[in-house]
């Protein structure tokens, strides 16, 4: 079923917001701002104050002034779980009034990994469509990192409405190995974008097809696991080439995207995109996923893309597991629902009682989501995350 509504009036009245936690997610904001992402509010979550200086966030918040004393969260969740609770108030009060929140954030450091499921679980309570999206660190960044990025994951995931994923060492089968290290950030920090601009921007956008928030929450909420990909065309095939890069993306693991019970599409094109483009990448995608699933679109016209049409496209709701590729194997194809939500979502419920200091999340197995035992605390020696450089290890936290 395609829900399909032409409009000529953009106006929109959902209140969005964006909130970057850590490191990693202060980062995507910043180029969220930079590339002037429009019709929503940012705002700033970190321990670390040098951070927050250079962030160009609407609304900047120092969690855990007491506790980090301005420093940063050392790559330890646990720190960034227990600094937010200092300052839980202040985040639960900038998130009021929002419609959707996207909460973004790199996953395995201290700060966006302990505090970002905390400010996931706020968002509910305050009523808003919340969709994470976060990123997943580098093969090279080590073992103790990735598990932590997979129990942050894990628990982010109870709280929010749609998770997408991206791995960051799926960014190497597309920008090739040869990359400069901080040109592959800036290229994780872009995926976030689109994810972000990709759903914002049917909203808030006049085009050929508006969407209204309300047909948003129809494929988001509660949607669960949710799968991404991108693609371009240009010239004469390019809805064909566009639809089919964008579901069989290289930076997403090689699954097919079939059975998902929701799918939102952006097309942005220059002037002279067509009906016909939009209904030749409909087709394409409904034959991807099969004729039952909800699929919305939105189609925008942006000049500066002359001869060019652009296709994010985001499913959701996946009821069965998918089996995701092994370390190491290539492919080309579509995302991987990398935790079933279904299994590890609990939703929160209003007014309820929060503990001083929550538990550690549990991470999941591969194709599972049965939790482990919490692991044994972290000792103030353990120091192995110093074994990456500073800068670093302060871009990821």
């Amino acid at each position: 079923m395609s829900i399909f509504e032409f409009e000529d009036n953009a106006a929109q009245n959902a209140r969005m917001k964006v909130v970057g936690v850590g490191g990693g997610g202060g980062n995507a904001v910043n180029r969220m701002i930079e590339e002037h992402l429009e019709g929503v509010e940012f705002i700033s979550v970190n321990t670390d104050a040098q951070a927050l200086l250079n962030s160009k966030s609407d609304v900047k918040i120092q969690i855990g002034k007491k506790l980090t004393r301005g420093l940063g969260a050392g790559a330890r969740p646990e720190i960034g779980r227990q600094a937010i609770e200092e300052n839980r108030d202040e985040v639960s009060r900038a998130l009021q009034g929002a419609d959707l929140v996207f909460v973004t954030c790199g996953m395995g450091g201290g700060t966006g990994t302990g505090a970002a499921p905390i400010v996931c679980e706020l968002a509910r309570e305050a009523g808003a469509l919340t969709v994470g999206i976060v990123t997943k660190p580098f093969l090279f960044e080590g073992r103790k990192r990735m598990r932590q990025a997979d129990e942050g994951i894990a628990e982010m995931a109870k709280h929010v409405d749609t998770m997408i994923v991206v791995p960051n060492e799926r960014l190497l089968a597309v920008v090739g190995k040869g990359i400069p290290f901080g040109d592959a950030l800036k290229k994780a920090d872009e995926v976030l974008l689109q994810a972000t601009g990709g759903i914002s921007g049917i909203i808030t956008k006049a085009g050929v097809v508006n969407v209204d928030f309300a047909d948003v929450r129809t494929v988001m909420q509660d949607g669960g696991s949710a799968i991404m990909g991108t693609g371009v065309g240009r010239g004469e095939n390019r809805a064909v080439d566009a639809a089919k890069m964008a579901i069989e993306s290289p930076l997403l693991d090689n699954v097919s995207i079939a059975g998902a019970r929701g799918v939102l599409i952006n097309i942005t094109g220059g002037m002279e995109m067509t009906l016909g483009d939009v209904t030749t990448i409909s087709d394409i995608v409904k034959e991807a996923v099969g004729e039952e699933s909800e699929i919305i679109f939105g189609a925008v016209n942006e000049p500066a893309m002359q001869g060019e049409v652009r296709v994010t496209v985001i499913a959701t709701g996946f009821e069965r597991k998918a089996q995701p590729l092994g370390l190491g194997q290539a492919g080309r194809g579509a995302a991987t629902p990398i935790i079933p939500l279904d299994q590890a979502r609990q939703r929160p419920v209003i007014g309820s009682q929060h503990p001083s200091a929550p538990s550690a999340p549990s991470a999941p197995a591969a194709g599972n989501a049965m939790p482990r035992p919490r692991p044994a605390p972290r000792q103030l020696e353990d120091l192995s995350d110093m074994e990456i450089p500073t800068f670093i290890r302060r871009q990821m936290d």
